[in-house]
């Protein structure tokens, strides 16, 4: 058994340390976009394969027999050559995943369905809004210039965000409700847009948004293939101790 880990989460560092503990064979790989990502106590490579052929190449040429995708749960690209990779090459795949956020009683959601629908969304007049959505599609939102935006990023960027209004914090979770009512509160947050990460790492927005009865846009998760999940490293420790490689005989789905 050798064990890929598709990482740069929480839980992709946490499967990482029990694979570590129990001594499995296992690789850790970074997409590369932090600028200082975590050390972690398997054997790392950071940077992008090439696509799916390149991923399966890779797994190919490293012997991998386990392929676990731990990307951010908008890593889209990736998981989609997660799933052609692993049926290229016969790998069998597991996604260790956040379940996604829900509505709770006093939330004021609206759900919209990508970045172009959360710009959609901000149609109306002018307001504070904490753009909570990492660094990559920040651009999109210069089509409503006449917000001011409250951008919280992993690391403070190379060039200034394309934004003509804007305020820049640059902080990692986790976060705590406590923080973020401050932080709300001391820039004056009118309405919150993020994507549907889940788990408890980044909720304390959302928290902190319905103690000060602010709207959401909330961004849906993207659809991908079929695919096995899971949402524990527990469960992906008991996938690894009861599944057998495809060459042994098992049935090669995902």
């Amino acid at each position: 058994m050798k064990v890929l880990i598709l990482g740069g989460t929480t839980e992709a560092g946490a499967l990482a340390r029990a694979l570590a503990e129990r001594e499995i064979p296992a690789r850790y790989s970074y997409a590369g976009r932090v600028a200082a990502p975590k050390l972690q106590p398997l054997p790392t490579r950071v940077g992008g394969f090439g696509g799916a052929a390149g991923l399966a190449a890779f797994l190919t040429a490293e012997h991998i027999t386990h392929l676990v995708d731990a990307t951010h749960p908008f890593a889209e690209q990736m998981s989609r050559h997660a799933v052609a990779a692993a049926e290229q090459t016969g790998t069998r795949l597991l996604a260790l995943t956040r379940p996604p956020w829900t509505p709770q009683h006093g939330d004021d959601w609206q759900r919209v369905d990508g970045i172009e629908a959360a710009v959609d969304a901000l149609s109306g007049p002018p307001q504070r809004v904490l753009l909570a959505i990492g660094r990559l599609h920040l651009a999109a939102f210069a089509a409503r210039p006449r917000h001011h935006y409250l951008l919280r990023l992993v690391d403070r960027p190379e060039a200034p965000p394309p934004l003509p209004r804007h305020t820049l914090t640059v902080d990692r979770g986790p976060f705590t409700r406590e923080g973020d009512l401050a932080l709300l509160r001391e820039h004056g947050v009118e309405r919150l847009v993020c994507k549907n990460a889940g788990g408890t790492g980044a909720a304390a927005k959302l928290e902190a948004a319905r103690l000060l009865h602010l709207p959401v846009v909330m961004i849906d998760r993207p659809a991908l293939p079929a695919r096995r999940e899971a949402h524990g490293v527990d469960d992906v420790l008991d996938w690894l101790r009861h599944d057998t490689a495809p060459h042994e005989g098992v049935e090669r789905g995902v």
